[in-house]
């Protein structure tokens, strides 16, 4: 799995109505409406790295009021919980 971290800049007034539109899009498993430099932070998961060119500017740069984009793709995912599974390994 291709995770991407999409940081969209949107009209401030459209702003949910566009992560609506986003997060109904195939492959975005979530958009957070954020404070900072971006309005909205979406998380894309495909299973392919070409399937990334249809869903980013394909369609979610093709969403009316998205004004700009900036994409990371991610090398490895780590989470506190898999992070504390592997350091008790062997604690029993």
């Amino acid at each position: 799995m291709i995770t991407a971290i999409v940081m969209i800049k949107a009209d401030v007034d459209r702003i949910p109505e566009v992560a609506e539109a986003i997060a109904e899009i195939e492959g975005v498993s979530e958009v957070y409406s954020v404070t900072g430099g971006v309005d909205l932070i979406a998380m894309v998961r495909v299973r392919r790295h070409d399937e990334l060119a249809d869903v980013i500017p394909g369609r979610i740069n093709r969403v009316a009021g998205v004004r700009s984009s900036d994409t990371h793709i991610a090398f490895s995912a780590l989470s506190q919980h898999d992070l504390e599974a592997a350091f008790s390994l062997g604690m029993d």
